[in-house]
């Protein structure tokens, strides 16, 4: 005699899985009669100190011509890529992410009772933005390397973004957690409803990292005539991996 069993779970849903269904949906695969088929969802997570810092730099410069704006802001910007490399930066960590030039409008006049007088848009200048995105490296010199930006002629500093620059192992580290979660659960509901897992059917995946969370303060040497740089807190990198497995259940 056949028999089903269903089990109700928040996160697992047993089912019988009839012939009729398994001829008629080619992408699942053929259970065996009379078994069933049990759906989990796992995540895995591993930890990870950042490793590297993202974060753009740049100058915005206004004259009159747009001419002008650009020149001042070419000037301005040759020397702020100098003193990244100067810092340590390597070429192939800097890359222009912005550079555009724009018309700077004149604000109309405020009339007695309050309200703006109507008339049409004047400009009155132009404005340069120049951008780089910049991946440090060596992250105990990043609040240094903020402080000299600025110092030469930096005037918009955004970030960082911490990230990992290889996370392969990483994302291994909680893929094999959530295997194993995974496996484990489906083990639990398998004996409780009397039956074995017998395989694996199917197996997908979605993956990502959270920010940090500022925990860690970079060292540095408590000198009273030494300047201080803008302080960093690299936190840790949580990656995670969710995946949902599909298992044959059999007597």
């Amino acid at each position: 005699m056949k028999r089903t069993f269903l089990i109700a779970a928040a996160i697992a849903a047993l089912s019988p899985l009839t012939a009729a269904l398994a001829q008629g949906a080619s992408a699942n695969p053929v259970v065996a009669s009379g078994n069933a088929v049990l759906n989990i969802a796992a995540e895995g997570k591993s930890i990870r100190t950042p490793d590297l810092a993202v974060f753009s730099a740049g100058v915005t410069t206004q004259a009159t011509t747009a001419g002008a704006a650009l020149s001042e802001n070419a000037n301005r910007m040759t020397t702020v890529i100098a003193s990244l490399r100067k810092a340590g930066i390597a070429e192939r960590d800097i890359q222009t992410s912005n550079l555009s030039v724009n018309p700077v409008y004149g604000q109309p006049k405020r009339l007695p009772d309050g309200s703006f007088e109507q008339q049409e848009q004047v400009i009155v200048g132009y404005q340069a933005t120049n951008q780089v995105s910049v991946r440090q490296r060596k992250l105990d010199s990043y609040g240094k390397v903020i402080d000299t930006l600025v110092a030469n002629g930096a005037n918009q500093v955004n970030g960082p973004s911490f990230q990992i620059d290889n996370a392969d192992a990483a994302m291994d580290e909680a893929r094999i957690e959530a295997m194993k979660k995974a496996r484990a659960r489906a083990d639990l509901y398998a004996k409780a409803a009397g039956l074995r897992v017998v395989r694996v059917l199917s197996i997908s995946e979605n993956a990502g990292w959270s920010p940090p969370q500022p925990q860690v303060m970079f060292a540095r040497a408590d000198m009273a005539s030494a300047p201080k740089s803008s302080p960093v807190a690299a936190g840790e990198l949580e990656m995670t991996v969710t995946i949902n497995v599909s298992y044959e259940l059999a007597q």
